[in-house]
């Protein structure tokens, strides 16, 4: 198993990419830290398939990732729990569609907050640890939209090309200390928050548009987490984008 040992930090971890994530890193030999807010049910539920279908250690925290004290208290926890944070995993994240000119600074301020803010945290307090221990894997989930832009998606595509900026500066800071950072950066992927969260003719026009002509499945974005995390497989990839995305960006 390839993270036998290892402990993650899986935020946004009880849905979606990130439910997916802590299973394949749970079937890897991971213990886990899931965070998750006001879905505590899909936690729980989590929490239990794991515990009794692959036997790791499982502790579950509910925080707002934009919130400074809730993340201080998230990552002291696990590592007050399992004595250190090996691989951090920034999943959690929101969307909302708006036209620029019908945009409220406060939508603006809030996605800015949840997508950017969240993983600077995260990351904040997580490093400390990884410093001392000279060991790390960083994974924060961006989008594709950081890359191309999207319409009725500034707000949204700027947090995520954020994140890609934020996640480079980090790996160019920390990676030579035995800390790697890397950005996914999924394309359309069918979750609740894809989904729910943009309207139809959005939704058939991007996945008519997309080289595989499918919007993927969490699952298969899974996979590219646990080379991230990985030992050697992943060990010479830091400040990279890695796009699962149909096709929607080649580079």
């Amino acid at each position: 198993m390839k993270l036998q040992g290892k402990t993650a930090l899986i935020t946004g971890g009880s849905t979606g990419i990130g439910r997916e994530i802590a299973l394949a890193y749970a079937r890897e030999g991971a213990n886990l830290a899931i965070n998750y807010y006001k879905t505590e049910d899909q936690a729980v539920e989590l929490k239990n398939h794991i515990e009794q279908e692959y036997g790791r250690k499982v502790i579950i925290i509910e925080a707002d990732v934009s919130e400074e004290a809730p993340v201080k208290d998230m990552v002291e926890k696990t590592v007050e729990r399992f004595g250190a944070v090996d691989i951090l995993v920034t999943s959690a994240g929101i969307t909302h569609q708006s036209p620029l000119t019908e945009l409220t600074v406060e939508d603006w301020d809030r996605m800015i907050k949840v997508n950017m803010r969240g993983p600077f945290l995260c990351v904040k307090f997580v490093l400390p640890y990884m410093l001392e221990r000279k060991f790390g894997r960083i994974i924060n989930i961006a989008s594709q939209l950081g890359q191309l832009g999207g319409t009725d998606n500034a707000h949204y595509a700027a947090s995520k090309a954020g994140v890609i900026g934020f996640t480079k500066s980090v790996a160019r800071e920390v990676s030579a200390h035995g800390i790697t950072a890397n950005c996914i950066a999924p394309g359309p992927i069918a979750t609740p928050f894809l989904l729910e969260g943009y309207d139809e003719e959005w939704k058939e026009k991007k996945q008519s548009g997309l080289p595989l002509g499918r919007f993927g499945r969490p699952e298969e974005v899974a996979p590219t987490a646990v080379l991230l995390a990985s030992d050697p497989d992943g060990n010479i990839y830091t400040g990279q984008t890695l796009g699962p995305n149909s096709g929607d960006v080649m580079l």
